[in-house]
């Protein structure tokens, strides 16, 4: 008897999660909340992880449909990793009310690469602990056709939360709620990418 080898299933491979960091600010504190957020998503076997920190990324502000060699060489550094990714979870701040100019301008370069993905939430700040930065942000997101997951994780005054060698003083809410956004985030992707492979979108 002869045994045929199976392919496998969409739902065996990991979830390739892009995690962007959205502050390029200097002496920022994204840094923090990134590296605490990147602890739990890394220690997960359904997720293959990439960071996209746009501290590392200088694309211009300047949008254009024909852009130059120069510009798509600044743009082969960033795009590959949105386009390969089956989800995205965005590290916001909260700047006046709202998110930063640099996450936007990483936003607009692109649009397929969003397209028919989920997107979680990570924000921090003052009282409204990034809020507002994340509701402006969904309706950004909806307009790319992307689907952003409910739950999130915010800090509010964040910057007395975490220690100096970085970890949280109080865990236990915070770490659950990164749990939860996770899973949320894998199940979409998961959902979404064997849609896919049924029916293009």
């Amino acid at each position: 008897m002869t045994t045929t080898a199976v392919a496998p299933t969409v739902l065996s491979v990991p979830v390739k999660l892009a995690v962007v960091v959205g502050s390029n600010r200097q002496g920022r504190f994204g840094t923090v909340i990134a590296d605490w957020f990147l602890a739990h998503a890394r220690a997960r076997a359904d997720l293959e992880v990439e960071v996209v920190d746009l501290a590392e990324h200088d694309l211009p502000t300047a949008l254009s449909h024909q852009p130059s060699a120069e510009v798509q060489q600044r743009l082969a550094a960033v795009t590959p990793a949105l386009a390969a990714a089956d989800a995205f979870v965005v590290l916001t701040p909260e700047y006046n009310h709202s998110f930063p100019a640099g996450l936007k301008n990483l936003i607009d370069w692109h649009f397929t690469e969003w397209q028919a993905k989920p997107v979680g939430f990570v924000s921090y700040g003052g009282v409204s602990g990034g809020l507002r930065a994340v509701e402006q942000l969904r309706a950004v997101f909806a307009e790319l056709h992307a689907v952003t997951v409910r739950d999130t994780v915010s800090f509010h005054n964040a910057f007395g939360d975490f220690a100096e060698d970085g970890t949280h003083r109080d865990p236990s809410a915070c770490d659950a709620a990164a749990k939860v956004l996770l899973d949320r985030v894998t199940w979409w992707a998961l959902a979404l990418r064997e849609a896919k492979e049924l029916r293009p979108y």
